[in-house]
This record gives C-alpha cells, structure tokens and sequence, in this order.
C-alpha cells in the first residue's frame, strides 16, 4: 500500500520549502497540484520533474476515489496546494478524509502556514487561539461574528485585501473599535508588514493605504 504526503509549499519566499518537501515531491510516483500552473513553476525551481495533476476544490469529489485506488495499489501520492499547507482553507481534507477511510497511511509534513508567523508576530496571546479562516462573505457572517463576540481566545481570519477595509469594520462594530488587532500581509515576501493596534486605527491606517497581497487578521480577544 502506498502513502499519501501532504506536502506544504511556500506562502511566499521559496527558501520556505524544506529539504524533505523536496525529496517527496521527486520520489513519489504522482504530485496532486491545486492548480497546476502554479505548482509547475515551484518544481521547475527545484528541478523536481514528476508528473502533475490537477486535484482541487471543484473536482476533489469526482477524483479522490481514483486517487486512492492508486494509493491502494501501492503508489506513493504528495497532495500540495498554491501556498501553505493542504487542508488550511485549501483543497485536502476530503481526500485525506476518504484515504483514511480507506486504511491508507496519510504523513503530513511540517512546513509553512500563512496564520502562524502571522499570530506569533502579532503581539497578542498565543498560547490559546481560534482559526477562523475565511468568514462566510454573505449568509451566516453576522451570526458567525456575533458567536465569537465574547471568544477570549486570540482569533485567526484570512481575508481578501478588496475586503479588508469593510471586515475591519464590521469587526469594530461587534467587537469594539478598541479592540487590539494585528493584520499581516504578504508574509515572508519582500513587502511584509504587520500592522498593529486597536481596530479604530488599524482601519484608518488601510484607508490611507490600499492593501494588497495576501492578509492574516489576528484579533486579540474578549478580556473578561
């Protein structure tokens, strides 16, 4: 029986993959890619050469039985996605979930996630957290926010940066524009930054100047 690797690959700076990240992708007898494009140009930066193919959120239903038949027959199976690690707000829970099922050995790598450096760069408490990931963008968003309104737990939202501005907002209307919060952007790319602060000023600081790049908010929580 073969082995599904859950391989995680760089948010940003491609120094970020590891030197066992590298080795699975050449040995494994197929590479699962969110989107193969993206994933071509990081194993040709690695002279990693190995067959390619697509496995995401829209056909992750209709390819994972296949997939596991392969694993079941002895092939050895990495699953990568555009950056980070699979599984966190990424294609890779459904397959893992039916590989697992199926009696198949699932190893997951360590390496990068977006929201870790994010929360440990913040300045607010880490010991305890919650990872929100992406808020739903209509149905359920106000009940969402409005059950993590006395979460004492530092909280973890990715967000869009054409949304930034308008969810900063709804935060300081149920949190309060007191609220510490901490957003990075661009993590470990040349432009990194971590802006800090009560809500009130945080939205003032990206009202001046446009986000951009990918973004990590990091919420402090309720002090009771």
């Amino acid at each position: 029986m073969g082995i599904l690797y859950i391989v995680p690959t760089p948010v940003g700076n491609m120094e970020d993959m590891t030197f066992r990240a590298v080795r699975i992708l050449k040995e494994v007898d197929l590479v699962l890619a969110e989107d193969t494009r993206t994933s071509g140009i990081l194993l040709k930066h690695y002279e990693i050469r190995n067959s390619l193919m697509s496995h995401h959120k829209f056909n992750e239903h209709g390819t994972s039985a296949s997939i596991v038949g392969r694993l079941l027959a002895g092939e050895n199976v990495a699953l990568i996605s555009d950056a980070g690690t699979p599984g966190i707000s990424d294609p890779g829970f459904f397959l893992v979930r039916e590989a697992v099922r199926a009696g198949v050995e699932v190893q997951c790598l360590p390496g990068a996630t977006a929201f870790v450096p994010a929360l440990v760069a913040s300045g607010l408490p880490c010991d305890r957290f919650v990872f929100e990931g992406f808020l739903p963008q209509k149905k359920g968003r106000q009940t969402r926010l409005e059950s993590l309104r006395d979460e004492q737990r530092t909280m973890i939202f990715y967000e869009s940066p054409y949304r930034l501005v308008k969810t900063l907002q709804q935060f300081a209307e149920v949190f309060g524009p007191e609220r510490q919060v901490s957003v990075c952007r661009e993590i470990s790319k040349v432009h990194e930054e971590s802006v800090r602060g009560a809500l009130q000023e945080v939205i003032a600081h990206f009202q001046e100047r446009e986000p951009k790049g990918e973004i990590v908010i990091v919420l402090g929580g309720c002090e009771k």
